[in-house]
């Protein structure tokens, strides 16, 4: 893979791939909000609730880690088990984060929410051990992930108990 020499990073059509992994992957995971909204009105906030703001900055961020995470894998070559296996956690587990929105927001229902959020977390941890048997970096690049929806599960178990 022709590189970048000072930062590493791929060059040229891999760079194009990565790109393309990566606005996949944040506009498919943006679709529930847009299709189901993020409106909060409803929710009796706990103490720690975030700014408002710092959602779609992080879901960005995180949403373009998992695109570049993705990407590693897929580039070790689709012909390989463990990348298939890898693809195929991954997809169970992003399609548990693209549910969470409708059933939290659009149903207003934190309790079943809350059942999705801790199959995704679940669904992660899986994500992260697929991934690493495939790519380590591609797995590192999960956690930051995982660390928040750890945050979000708390918070959703909050709003649920409030």
């Amino acid at each position: 893979m022709p590189t970048n020499r000072s930062f590493g990073l791929p060059s040229g059509r891999e760079a194009l791939l990565a790109l393309g992994f990566v606005v996949g992957v944040n506009a498919l995971g943006a679709l529930p909000a847009i299709l189901f909204g993020s409106e909060t009105g409803w929710v009796d906030r706990p103490w720690f609730y975030p700014p408002e703001i710092l959602f779609p900055i992080v879901w960005t961020l995180l949403f373009t880690l998992l695109g570049l995470a993705l990407y590693r894998v897929w580039r070790r070559g689709t012909g390989r088990r463990d990348v298939r296996v890898a693809f195929g956690v991954f997809a169970g587990q992003f399609a548990l984060n693209l549910v969470w929105t409708p059933v939290f927001f659009g149903l207003q229902r934190p309790d079943l929410g809350l059942a999705v959020i801790v199959a995704l977390w679940i669904g992660i941890v899986a994500t992260i051990a697929a991934f690493d048997r495939v790519d380590r970096v591609a797995a590192a690049l999960v956690v930051p992930y995982l660390l928040w929806v750890s945050f979000a599960a708390v918070l959703n178990y909050a709003i649920y108990v409030a």
